[in-house]
């Protein structure tokens, strides 16, 4: 019988990468002396691999901050293998463009043996992943969208496109948001968390800058307008942005698009302001966070914008109330609750950690 401090590591293994006896698995690492993953992670995975009879080859991964595309012998070893994991940044940099749609290749948001082990890990794959697409379906089939919080984000539209080809090209495990809606169909204003920070795509320093008042990002379908809020604040985000977009000649005003969390038991229980970097690569998929992709002409952008606590109303209906998400008011929802007991339980006491 499988320990169960791994039940999280066979989810990510055979539930979400469909992982079977006597394959090939490929577990890329970043040494955790960078302080993103730790080795506990790296550990846990290993032995549950080797416990339902994996053959495991180790690849320890660095980071680049402007990773393009994978080292060739990553790349080679990736066509060896029947499942790749990544314990590293460098599949989320490249996942919106680093990866065939055949292969079978997973990145762990999951950042810790602790997280990994906990109920963000262990909840059943198949379980957010169902509650993903039949957010989707609803998103995305609907005449009206209104996003608010009680900051003062007021923003609505309606996305008008199918689904298919927005997502990420490999399997994010846990499933921790629906596919990015355009922004193309939006037009309002988002209540800034006292902070910009980056999207995961490029490492740039700053990474993060905070503000001193309440900050709105003012804007309309894919462009941004502009700043509002104390002067001194507005100065600091344009010359953020136009650092940025100078740095790396892209559109500093384009707004490409966003995504809210989908998972009650994603936490973050740092402070945010102290570990920006990790923050924004795993905190985005708890239901109190509303993420956008902005700086940039492409998915994810280079800088996000972040609403907290959103309440999220589609053809009338409010599926969040103040970071709250009810997926029985999701059609389909109910059912899926009831297939899923793990995801219920979670629902009924989600995790309030943000790091905010």
């Amino acid at each position: 019988m499988l320990d169960h401090t791994l039940a999280g590591a066979y989810n990510l293994l055979v539930n979400c990468g469909q992982a079977r006896a006597g394959e090939y698995l490929l577990l890329c690492y970043e040494p955790d002396y960078l302080g993103y993953y730790d080795a506990a992670i790296v550990q846990d995975i290993k032995a549950c691999a080797l416990e339902i009879g994996l053959n495991v080859t180790l690849c320890e991964l660095g980071f680049e901050p402007f990773i393009t595309a994978m080292p060739p012998h990553v790349e080679a070893a990736m066509v060896a293998a029947d499942l790749t994991v990544f314990l590293a940044r460098a599949a989320d940099q490249l996942r919106f463009s680093g990866f065939n749609a055949g292969e079978r290749v997973v990145v762990s948001f999951a950042l810790s043996g602790e997280s990994l082990a906990s109920c963000f890990g262990t909840v059943h794959y198949a379980a957010t992943l169902a509650l993903k697409q039949a957010i989707d379906t609803v998103l995305f089939a609907a005449k009206e969208i209104a996003v608010t919080s009680e900051s003062g984000t007021m923003f609505t539209g309606r996305i008008g496109v199918s689904p298919e080809g927005g997502d990420a090209n490999m399997r994010r495990f846990p499933m921790l948001v629906n596919t990015p809606a355009p922004a193309s169909g939006f037009a309002g204003r988002i209540a800034l968390p006292g902070f910009l920070v980056g999207t995961g795509s490029k490492y740039y320093a700053p990474y993060g800058i905070t503000f001193e008042g309440q900050l709105f990002a003012v804007f309309d379908g894919n462009t941004l307008i502009g700043f509002e809020g104390k002067k001194e604040d507005e100065a600091k985000a344009n010359r953020h942005l136009d650092y940025i977009a100078d740095r790396f000649s892209i559109d500093r005003n384009f707004v490409h698009s966003w995504h809210i969390g989908i998972h009650p038991g994603c936490y973050f229980d740092r402070a945010a302001i102290d570990h920006l970097d990790s923050w924004g690569g795993s905190a985005f998929g708890n239901p109190r966070i509303l993420h956008m992709h902005t700086c940039g002409a492409y998915a994810p952008g280079e800088v996000c914008w972040n609403v907290i606590d959103p309440s999220l109303v589609v053809d009338g209906v409010t599926l969040w109330q103040d970071g709250v998400l009810f997926p029985e008011r999701v059609p389909g929802g109910a059912e899926i609750l009831d297939e899923f007991d793990d995801l219920r339980q979670m629902f009924q006491a989600p995790d309030q950690r943000i790091g905010l």
